[in-house]
C-alpha cells in the first residue's frame, strides 16, 4: 500500500527519519482485453527532491548488509535499483525510511519547502472477506474522517481522477477482496497519487500486475517524470529497467555500478551484480 508523510525540518537539505505506513499486493489475472485507458489530465507540476546515499552501512549481528553505499538521485528522474535478493535493497529503503539503523547519511535536498513522499512496498496480506470497498479503501488510506462516513468532499474528486488514472473507476463499488491482485496493485498505485509526492519510493511494484495493469504502471512512470517527481524504484525486471528507467543502480551490499540503463545492464555487470561474491565496484 501506498504511504504518505510530509517531512519538516527546518532547512531544505535535511535528514530521512520517516516512518511511513507499508502496504502492496498480491497476484493478478487481468486480461489483456482489459487494458484501461486513462482519460484523466495531466498530474500538477511538482519539483522532486535531490536525495543522497553517502557511505551508508548497515551491520546486524556480524552480518554486513550494506557497505559504504554511495549515490545519488537526481530530481525529477526515475532512478531505478537492482540486485540480488538479499543483496540489501530493501534493507536500504528501511533505511531511508527511517526503519532500521544504518552509519553514513542519507539526506534530501528538496528545491523549497519540504514535500511529501510516497511508499510503494511489496507485499499487502488483509481479510479478502472484509466488506470494503475500493471506495471504502481510498477514504481510510486518503483521509481523517473515517472511512464508514464516506467519502470527504475535500478527497472526493482527487480520489475519483486517481483510479480513473489506473483504469479502476468504474469499480469503486466493488469489494477489495472480490478484485484481481492486478487490480487490487492499480487501487494500491492509486494511493501515491493522493496528495502528489515530490518523491516517490517503488518496491517492486511490477511483480504483482498482468498485462494491462504493467501498461498502466509504464504510462504513470512517464506520468511521474513529466510532472517533475522524484522516484527510486526497485525492480528485477531489468527489461523493463532498460526501457524505462533514466538511470540505474546495481547493489549487492555495495554500489557496484551506477550509470545510464545502457551503460548499466551489459552481460559483464550483471554478471558480476548477481554473482554470490560480487568482486570489485565499478
Amino acid at each position: 500500500m501506498t504511504a504518505k508523510e510530509t517531512i519538516s525540518p527546518t532547512t531544505p537539505e535535511s535528514p530521512v527519519g520517516a516512518s511511513l505506513l507499508a502496504k502492496a499486493s498480491s497476484q493478478s489475472t487481468s486480461s489483456l482485453n482489459d487494458t484501461p485507458h486513462s482519460r484523466a489530465g495531466p498530474l500538477p507540476q511538482v519539483s522532486g527532491p535531490t536525495l543522497d546515499f553517502a557511505e551508508v552501512s548497515l551491520t546486524l549481528g556480524r552480518t554486513t548488509i550494506l557497505d559504504k553505499v554511495t549515490f545519488q538521485v537526481r530530481p525529477g528522474s526515475v532512478h531505478a535499483l537492482v540486485g540480488p535478493n538479499g543483496g540489501g535493497k530493501s534493507s536500504l529503503i528501511k533505511t531511508l525510511l527511517g526503519q532500521m539503523p544504518h552509519q553514513g547519511r542519507l539526506s534530501l535536498q528538496w528545491p523549497g519547502e519540504p514535500g511529501t513522499i510516497g511508499y510503494v512496498p511489496q507485499a499487502l496480506e488483509f481479510d479478502r472477506g472484509l466488506p470494503m470497498t475500493v471506495d471504502d479503501f481510498m477514504a481510510a488510506m486518503c483521509q481523517r474522517r473515517p472511512a464508514f462516513l464516506g467519502l470527504s468532499k475535500h478527497y472526493a474528486a482527487a480520489i475519483g481522477e486517481a483510479l480513473e488514472r489506473v483504469g479502476m473507476q468504474d469499480k469503486r463499488k466493488r469489494r477489495m477482496g472480490a478484485l484481481s491482485g492486478g487490480e487490487r496493485q492499480r487501487v494500491l498505485l492509486a494511493q501515491g497519487l493522493i496528495p502528489t509526492p515530490q518523491l516517490l519510493v517503488l518496491d517492486e511494484p511490477m511483480s504483482a500486475l498482468d498485462e494491462a495493469g504493467i501498461q498502466v504502471f509504464e504510462r504513470l512512470l512517464g506520468d511521474w517524470r513529466q510532472s517533475g517527481i522524484t522516484v527510486l524504484w526497485i525492480e528485477h525486471d531489468l527489461e523493463a529497467v532498460g526501457r524505462l528507467a533514466d538511470r540505474v543502480t546495481g547493489l549487492n551490499r555495495r554500489v557496484l555500478f551506477d550509470a545510464t540503463p545502457k551503460q548499466a545492464l551489459t552481460p559483464e555487470r550483471l554478471l558480476t551484480l548477481f554473482s554470490t561474491h560480487p568482486r570489485s565496484a565499478a
